[in-house]
């Protein structure tokens, strides 16, 4: 997990889980040949879109590499990228820098160093769309993924600040006491995540998931300016009007 920066528009101070959003350049007809395990047609239909559903997965692993430094990739040999030669981990360091700063895409990276994007690693795990009332709203598809062994996380010292690995029920005991910042959603993907006893559990699990519902949570107002997070299953939420918006 990561802690977002002070200074960032959305869950600022938080700590979160990789990610952000999916870009033009992530739908690049270019990496149709270096994708691994699915195309776009079986990505789009899972996901439930026309199109481009590929470019999900595309983003999730560029995110994940510009925020916490690992990618989920494989070399030209078909072994998960290595980060433990000083060189290369280097290269990828200068790759990573120039992925931030706009110099290259990740395109770019992949077909300079000839790897492959593991999009087979990643199951597609939730879809979460933001309350209406928000002023800031997102559209979010969550995957899981095994990290590589031979790749140590380094934050990016602007988006994210500090890191940690912990597991989710540790997770949720440090943010009942206070001690980790975490919003709603983060809460409730733990939730799931702890139901699993091993990473290979919940893979093994969420690799068998189909026709995965969005999940829209109503904000129900209270007296006093407070209010409460209704989900799709409480016996409130149908009564909560969903366009009774404070823009």
């Amino acid at each position: 997990m990561l802690e977002r920066s002070g200074k960032s528009e959305s869950f600022s101070g938080a700590f979160v889980f990789p990610g952000g959003k999916v870009d033009l350049d992530d739908a690049h007809e270019g990496f149709a040949e270096i994708y691994a395990g699915r195309d776009d047609e079986e990505a789009s239909r899972i996901l439930n879109v026309p199109k481009y559903g590929l470019a999900y997965w595309t983003g999730a692993i560029r995110e994940c590499f510009e925020e916490a430094g690992i990618l989920i990739a494989y070399d030209s040999d078909g072994n998960m990228l290595d980060f433990h030669d000083s060189e290369t981990k280097a290269r990828y360091a200068a790759h990573r820098e120039a992925l931030n700063s706009g110099e290259k895409t990740l395109l770019d990276i992949c077909q300079e160093e000839k790897i492959t994007l593991a999009t087979d690693r990643l199951n597609y795990f939730s879809h979460w769309v933001t309350p209406v009332p928000l002023p800031r709203r997102f559209d979010t598809r969550f995957f899981v993924c095994k990290a590589p062994k031979a790749q140590e996380p380094l934050i990016d010292n602007h988006e994210a600040v500090s890191q940690v690995w912990i597991r989710p029920a540790q997770a949720l005991k440090r943010s009942k006491e206070g001690s980790l910042s975490i919003f709603f959603p983060t809460i409730k993907h733990l939730v799931a995540l702890a139901e699993h006893s091993s990473s290979d559990e919940l893979l093994a699990a969420s690799g068998q998931f189909k026709n995965i519902a969005r999940i829209l949570p109503m904000r129900k107002e209270l007296p006093e300016g407070k209010f409460k997070i209704l989900m799709p299953d409480d016996e409130e939420y149908d009564c909560v009007e969903p366009l009774k918006t404070h823009y």
